[in-house]
């Protein structure tokens, strides 16, 4: 079949807004997926049930196969494609269930179309064309887009090429996860349990190695006590959240896990970020970047030595913001970051001990760019595919 041949529709005749709801009974042990809970293909950590006490409320329910889609900024991306068994799982008020009714379109393919650049512009473009506080959708805006549709084979053969550049983004990232999770250990092992190597190669603590008091319990001797803003700057962010472009150059960092782009940056360097409300995320960024007026910037005085800050902020990071601040949105200060107080070895020790977390986050920075580059080509081929213009081997 030719691009000539192709059938122009509109969604509405090939999907429906699920608006199955289910009541909560007292005590019930379920997943409530919000907006904030889903991005950019994925429902996060969609492994961890927990009780909601919401007796008596419905929510949406969703199944194997169908798209979550935010109705609120489409351009951030939240919308996932629900690829487990979710029995267990509700969704909020603001996320649409979107699911086929016609045996014309493939879901994938449908998820992809979705998930373009071109719809998300779109569905942006309308969003911003209303009055109210957040930019938003409706199901019948969303129902009312064309789609041109090819063979179901084709739709699959398309899908296929686009969902395996997916799988290895998502294979790269359960890497880097493993990794951090791996740093963190080790992290801990060296400087909370002091179990670092001696000259021997032994665990320090538990092969006799010297303890010394401190205002923060034992210590190793030679080690002492010093305060974050020793070792880097804590600048604070400019910029405020609509800075934010779909095309931008460099990266912008926000309190949202999410990284976006930005027309233009303000620092240049590796810096660890540290989102200063919401969840209090931690990332680790190296090259030119803008940042939000919310989000701390460490930038450290020896740059050999950045991977170990992450990792050295991620562990310490529930005790930095225990006295956050804020009895709405919480928050916590430059001085929490800067004041904050380590344990740390004499600086020989702590670049020969940063090799190793310096190793560990260039690999996961490594496929980082990976994915970029993964991504940058599927969204090349993505709208090509979609129209035709590149055609596909089909298997009969």
């Amino acid at each position: 079949m030719s691009y000539s041949e192709w059938k122009t529709t509109k969604l509405f005749e090939l999907i429906n807004t699920v608006s199955e709801t289910y009541k909560f009974s007292e005590n019930q042990t379920v997943v409530l997926v919000n907006t904030s809970d889903i991005l950019e293909g994925k429902v996060l950590n969609h492994s961890k049930v927990f009780p909601v006490n919401v007796a008596g409320q419905f929510k949406k329910t969703f199944k194997r196969n169908d798209i979550l889609y935010s109705e609120i900024r489409p351009a951030n991306k939240r919308y996932a494609y629900i690829d487990f068994e979710s029995n267990n799982y509700v969704a909020s008020t603001k996320l649409m269930v979107l699911r086929t009714k016609s045996k014309d379109i493939y879901n994938k393919f449908l998820y992809h179309f979705l998930k373009s650049n071109d719809t998300l512009k779109t569905l942006q473009a309308v969003a911003e064309s209303r009055s109210g506080t957040f930019p938003q959708i409706t199901f019948t805006e969303l129902s009312n887009l064309e789609i041109n549709l090819p063979t179901l084979k084709e739709q699959q053969a398309i899908a296929n090429i686009l969902s395996s550049l997916d799988d290895k983004i998502e294979l790269n990232n359960k890497i880097n996860k493993n990794l951090e999770e791996l740093a963190q250990t080790l992290y801990k092992h060296w400087f909370v349990d002091f179990e670092f190597p001696n000259e021997e190669g032994l665990p320090y603590k538990s092969s006799g190695g010297k303890m010394v008091e401190s205002e923060l319990g034992l210590i190793p001797e030679g080690w002492e006590i010093r305060e974050q803003g020793d070792y880097f700057p804590v600048i604070t962010g400019k910029k405020n959240a609509n800075y934010a472009t779909l095309d931008g150059k460099f990266k912008f960092f926000t309190c949202s896990q999410q990284v976006f782009q930005a027309p233009d940056y303000s620092f240049d360097g590796t810096a660890i970020l540290v989102a200063g409300n919401g969840d209090f995320n931690v990332k680790y960024y190296s090259g030119k970047f803008e940042a939000y007026q919310r989000t701390y910037v460490l930038i450290p005085k020896n740059s050999n030595l950045a991977g170990l800050f992450y990792f050295m902020i991620k562990e310490n990071l529930n005790k930095i913001t225990s006295g956050h601040r804020g009895s709405v949105i919480k928050f916590i200060t430059k001085g929490d970051l800067e004041n904050y107080k380590i344990i740390t070895p004499d600086n020989e020790k702590l670049e020969k001990f940063s090799y190793y977390f310096t190793n560990i986050i260039n690999t996961t920075e490594h496929n980082k760019s990976e994915n970029e580059k993964l991504t940058k080509l599927r969204d090349l081929l993505l709208p090509k595919l979609m129209s035709g213009e590149i055609k596909v081997p089909i298997k009969e």
